[in-house]
This record gives C-alpha cells, sequence and structure tokens, in this order.
C-alpha cells in the first residue's frame, strides 16, 4: 500500500451509515464494546479501558500507515457509535497462512445485530478494495465456532474451504478459540455478484 490511499480512503455514507476513519471520540463507544461479553465472545478477554485506547491509538496508527484500519461505523441519524467494518493490514507478529493479506472484518455493538448493518458497511468496503484500490482478493478470518459472522461472510459471497482453516497465531492449540476459517473472494467474484 502506498501514501497516496490515504487520500483515497473516504469519509462514506451507505443508506444508514457513516464510514469514517478513526477519531478520538470514538473512544467511550470503543470501551463500552470492547467490555461487552456478548461481543468479545470470540477473544481471549475482554478489553481494559486502557486496552481500548491502545486498540484505538493502533487503529489511527494503522489508518495513517495504509489509509484505513476496520473503519468506524455510525449511524447516520443520530451520529451514534455502532462500532466498525471494513478493511485492514493484518499486522500479527506471526504470519497468517493466507499473507500477505488485506482482510474485512467488523465488530458491532449487540444492539444493531442482525439488522444488517454488517452486510450494508461490508459490501461498500469490497466495492471499495476491489474499485479504487485494484485488490486481487479480500479475506476474511473467524473462529470457526462464531456462526453468526460466517454467515455475513456469506452473504457478502465469501467462499469458505476447510481445507485452509488455520491455527491463529500464538494461540494455545487446546484453546477453543485457537481454530480459525479463512474465507476469501476474489475482484472477479465480486463483480460478477454486483453485476449479476
Amino acid at each position: 500500500m502506498t501514501q497516496i490511499l490515504i487520500e483515497r480512503c473516504p469519509q462514506a455514507e451507505t443508506e444508514r451509515l457513516v464510514l469514517r476513519k478513526w477519531e478520538e471520540r470514538d473512544l467511550d463507544g470503543l470501551i463500552r464494546m470492547n467490555g461487552d461479553p456478548r461481543v468479545m465472545e470470540f477473544f481471549p478477554s475482554l478489553h481494559s479501558p486502557e486496552e481500548a485506547r491502545r486498540y484505538l491509538e493502533i487503529s489511527i496508527q494503522q489508518q495513517e500507515k495504509h489509509g484505513f484500519c476496520f473503519p468506524v461505523v455510525e449511524d447516520k441519524e443520530t451520529g451514534a457509535f455502532l462500532g466498525f467494518c471494513g478493511l485492514n493490514v493484518p499486522g500479527y507478529s506471526d504470519p497468517l497462512p493466507c499473507g500477505p493479506c488485506v482482510e474485512i472484518g467488523w465488530r458491532l455493538i449487540p444492539e444493531v445485530w442482525g439488522k444488517g448493518i454488517a452486510v450494508e458497511a461490508a459490501r461498500f468496503w469490497l466495492g471499495f478494495g476491489f474499485e479504487t484500490l485494484q485488490l486481487d482478493e479480500i479475506v476474511a478470518i473467524v473462529v470457526v465456532q462464531n456462526h453468526k459472522s460466517r454467515r455475513v461472510m456469506e452473504k457478502l459471497g465469501m467462499k469458505h474451504d476447510p481445507a485452509e482453516d488455520f491455527d491463529f497465531p500464538n494461540v494455545p492449540v487446546d484453546d477453543p478459540l485457537c481454530r480459525h476459517a479463512l474465507y476469501r473472494i476474489s475482484a472477479e467474484q465480486f463483480l460478477t455478484q454486483a453485476n449479476g
């Protein structure tokens, strides 16, 4: 990714949402969301306020470096923080089997689950990734037991091959959260679906 992508990553609006870069004002919403056991069910632990602040700092650093980092989702009518959804360049200490890559992901407050918010936001970001950034492929990574997120990936037209499932780096192999499923969508698949 080059520095010019920062200019090309928009603040955008969909039918119900504003999709934008992280700002300091998002900290309170992030603390609430990452401290909610329902939201963090498939993560090793809840985030403390200090961990949420560090997450925000890393997200801002990543968006400065790449032009994006799981952008914020807010309600268009109220301006309320709903979570995040969008593209990210993974920066884990150990490489992923699909890396280097650009992933799509989301995390939303429970009050908006089941309302199509993740699909609405993710479709925009897939289009941006393929049409503006000219990516060849976008991946999604999910704990195998996270069936809600897997349904979203399927609604987006992403494909899963069980042979590509993998143990997540730095998670003990006997941990129930270790095994992850990999979903993929190519530019060709997305554009065929969008025009189909």
